[in-house]
């Protein structure tokens, strides 16, 4: 009723007094409009982001509709088409603070009451894109000066260019910048304002001036920065955190060689029996392996006797009699992955190695003898951590089977056989063995909910649905039980296929497989091609390898057939493709790159490093240090192959000089590169 008369009173009003209004109203109406001019002129492409969760397509994203690690492809909407860079609102990515650092895993936050589905549809993004990279680029790899009309990409790497002293050459390798969802940060970035750019700055600045000093630390050239105590001075009551803690400030000082330096490792095969004693050197392990007989010192060598071991009876004797107790297990065909707790004489994963099963030796924080480094330098998976109060940096349900034989557990009381009944773990066999005198129980985790359901006493009682069971990255131990997935598009229902068809199977809660099948074929070329024979890497030499920013588990999947194993890192700030790479018979960890990785100095013979640095940009504080965590956990004499921007190439070349890495190849086309180094021994 107000504004009906509101409408008539303003029109006789405008009737006795239409010049002077008339005026007015123009005036008013131009500073109105000098006023919102200048607000939006200023913030007019830029707006901050909190999140991840609302990233937009990126330009050279695959045209399709994203969800639970499946890809589902859909029409290409022409409007998004016409707009340009400069056109799109785009957000700014945050920085690494406290509550980035503790994020769970997956680059895109993980709404509690989506759990990894959500997670999971970052990923299929990401495959969505390498799905298109590899439709239309066709071919991986040509000869050198042979022709492509790929120019509307420009995203491959093409080798034309004249070849340099240092044995630049060239080939046409896909981007793999384009399989990656978290190309949308780059994309963004193109239509970012001048002024943000200048604050943020590049990730390496090639003005930079190193000047390297060796750690001085307590463990010495031992030393794992977020496991051990860093203070070289000082009464301490511990050697390592009794949960992961890194130093407050980044570590920029390079690890010292053992005493005596460091020698070519034994190769592999032949490392499975003997490794220089030198490489690994230190006087708690001397003093350990003179009360041990499965080790033995000889000359410059620690030599592992075939027919010794911490088993009476034998490894062989000890994995038969398992085989004799569950005849299903099936070795190397249902069990492929196994986790092996508190890492002793590596008996038990090279004797299964055998079976084709992949072991993974977890060296707890407590064991100062160092056995884990052990099992790395004789070709041996492991990886170090402590597990006391927080989850391990791995996905739930992945393992085929968990051996714990030297983790302090006393199987065998009253307290641990409540514990297994209130959780409803099955005994599928309980033998003492009267040749090795080792009492041996099996287990078996439940395969429905319906045994949780029928538990008199709930406790431990069942987690909350809305829980996300894979966040693993700083999550706490909960005192609850998680759900067992029934529903058929839950990952978890049925049990992978056998080995190896599991590879390159991927089940119905994966969908779509047409973009992994696609990543596996891309990789192998990519493998067989310049990677294998291309680049100058003498693979006769390398056993231990990284993927330090793996995806579907591609890279590994194409060197499964070499006699090397591939340690495949998920960022915590990447989509969580960790259950694929698992459901394929592979393995690896969650990691966050801004901190150290959890393993031993010289642990890794060759690090594969694809558009790691430029995912990681505006992350780290300083990004140098992953530069300077690869040079701890390489081997000297060991390989990396980046792949990347050309403008972070460039001044990343100049920090690997700086440290006196051989630069072997470079490969240069359209801002897009690959750059192969090799770590040398000098220390300064």
């Amino acid at each position: 009723m107000a504004i009906t008369r509101f409408g008539p009173q303003v029109k006789r009003s405008y009737q006795s007094h239409g010049f002077r209004l008339k005026l007015t109203a123009t005036a008013i109406l131009g500073l109105c409009f000098v006023f919102v001019w200048s607000v939006f002129s200023k913030f007019s492409v830029t707006s901050q982001r909190e999140s991840f969760d609302d990233i937009a397509e990126p330009v050279s994203a695959a045209r399709g509709k994203v969800s639970d690690f499946r890809i589902h492809f859909g029409k290409e909407d022409p409007k998004k088409g016409q707009e340009s860079d400069e056109s799109r609102v785009v957000k700014s990515e945050p920085t690494l603070d406290d509550k980035d650092k503790k994020k769970i895993n997956g680059s895109l936050p993980i709404k509690p009451e989506e759990g990894q589905d959500k997670g999971q549809k970052e990923g299929d993004k990401e495959e969505s894109q390498e799905n298109k990279g590899e439709s239309e680029i066709g071919e991986v790899i040509r000869e050198k000066g042979e022709e492509e009309e790929n120019g509307k990409r420009g995203e491959e790497l093409n080798g034309g260019e004249n070849a340099n002293e240092e044995g630049e050459r060239e080939f046409d390798l896909i981007n793999s910048e384009d399989l990656d969802q978290e190309a949308v940060d780059d994309e963004n970035e193109v239509s970012r304002s001048r002024k943000k750019k200048k604050e943020l700055g590049p990730l390496f600045d090639p003005k930079t001036q190193y000047n390297w000093k060796l750690c001085n630390t307590r463990s010495k050239h031992n030393y794992i920065p977020c496991i051990d105590v860093e203070s070289a001075s000082g009464r301490l009551q511990s050697y390592r955190h009794h949960e992961r803690s890194c130093p407050r400030s980044p570590v920029m000082c390079l690890v010292p060689l053992p005493h005596d330096g460091y020698g070519d490792p034994v190769r592999w095969p032949e490392s499975k029996l003997k490794i220089l004693n030198k490489n690994v050197a230190h006087p708690k392990l001397a003093a350990f392996v003179n009360s041990q007989d499965w080790v033995v010192e000889s000359g410059e060598y620690l030599t592992f006797p075939q027919n010794q071991s911490v088993f009476k009876g034998g490894i062989q004797y000890y994995l038969d009699s398992i085989e004799e107790m569950v005849p299903d297990i099936e070795w190397g065909k249902n069990i492929r992955i196994v986790l092996d707790i508190g890492c002793k004489d590596s008996s038990f994963g090279a004797s299964l190695l055998e079976k084709d099963v992949l072991t993974l030796a977890l060296g707890l924080k407590d064991d100062l003898v160092d056995l884990a480094q052990l099992a790395l330098e004789r070709g041996f998976p492991a990886v170090v951590s402590p597990f006391s109060a927080r989850r391990l940096p791995f996905p739930s349900g992945v393992f085929d089977a968990i051996h714990c034989s030297e983790c302090n557990m006393a199987w065998h009381s009253n307290a641990l056989s409540k514990l297994t009944v209130s959780v409803c773990w099955n005994i599928l066999a309980d033998k003492v063995d009267e040749v090795s005198d080792i009492g041996v129980k099996v287990y078996q985790k439940p395969e429905s909910n319906n045994l949780y359901r029928l538990r008199r006493k709930r406790d431990p009682p069942m987690c909350k649905e809305n829980e996300n069971t894979d966040a693993a990255w700083y999550v706490p131990l909960k005192n609850c039980l998680h759900a067992i997935p029934e529903a058929i598009e839950q990952r978890g229902t049925e049990w992978p296929e056998v080995w190896p068809k599991r590879l390159n199977t991927f089940p119905d809660w994966m969908n779509k497989i047409e973009g992994l099948t696609a990543d596996s074929e891309h990789w192998k070329t990519v493998v067989k091609g310049p990677y294998l024979t291309g680049l100058g890497v003498d693979w006769s030499t390398i056993r231990n390898v990284m993927d330090m920013k793996a995806i579907n588990g591609g890279f590994a999947a194409a060197l499964s057939k070499q006699q090397v194993w591939v340690m495949n890192v998920v960022p915590v700030h990447a989509p969580d493709t960790l259950p694929i790479i698992f459901e394929r018979g592979l393995f690896g960890v969650y990691h966050d790159w801004c901190e150290s990785f959890g393993t031993y100095p010289r642990s890794y013979d060759l690090l594969h490093a694809d558009h790691l640095f430029s995912r990681l940009k505006n992350r780290c504080k300083k990004p140098v240090v992953i530069v300077v965590e690869m040079d701890r956990i390489l081997r000297p004499g060991g390989w990396a192959i980046i792949r990347d921007k050309e403008e972070i190439l460039d001044p990343l070349e100049g920090i690997l000089r700086s440290l006196h890495w051989e630069i072997r190849m470079k490969l240069r086309h359209d801002k897009e590169g690959l750059l192969c180094a090799q770590k040398t021994v000098w220390r300064p």
